[in-house]
């Protein structure tokens, strides 16, 4: 994994909850690029279509609230979402989104100081955002070497794998 990446941001509010973000219905799919067809459908019917391009999800307080399906931050990661940024996270949704290795970032201000279309860069490894379109740059806590691992690995199971086949 790259540690720093640049994209398009899109935003949304507080309070997105995991079945806003895949809707239970669509739990039945196994193939994680059939989930991703379903991302965020409630909230912005063009949303797949929208991240295929790679972006970056900006989200306000409580992102990823609601039930623990680990379905939800896949459908983002396979839809084309590089990085989730919010002012907070669900800690359960945090987790399964760096074990699916999807990185998030928590971030004071990001949902005052981001616009839909605004391209964002994001440092992983020096804990920086920048918004390209506006100037405004944050500095947050730079996500710890075993992190940056995983998601370089992809997720918690190849991470896994990798480190067993060094034995």
């Amino acid at each position: 994994m790259n540690t720093k990446i640049q994209a398009q941001a899109i935003v949304f509010g507080n309070n997105i909850d995991t079945d806003v973000i895949l809707p239970g219905k669509y739990l039945v799919l196994v193939d994680p690029n059939e989930l991703a067809k379903h991302a965020l459908e409630s909230l912005d019917t063009e949303f797949p279509e929208k991240a295929k391009q790679g972006v970056i999800v900006v989200g306000g307080k409580n992102f990823g609230c609601g039930s623990s399906r680990e379905q939800a931050p896949l459908a983002l990661k396979y839809a084309g979402v590089k990085c989730v940024l919010a002012e907070s996270f669900a800690r359960i949704f945090f987790r399964n989104a760096i074990n699916i290795g999807l990185p998030v970032i928590e971030c004071k201000g990001i949902s005052d100081a981001v616009q839909t279309g605004d391209e964002l860069a994001v440092d992983f490894e020096a804990g920086t955002i920048e918004n390209m379109s506006n100037g405004k740059k944050f500095q947050v806590n730079k996500l710890p070497p075993f992190i940056l691992e995983i998601l370089s690995d992809g997720g918690l199971i190849e991470n896994l794998r990798k480190r067993m086949n060094k034995k």
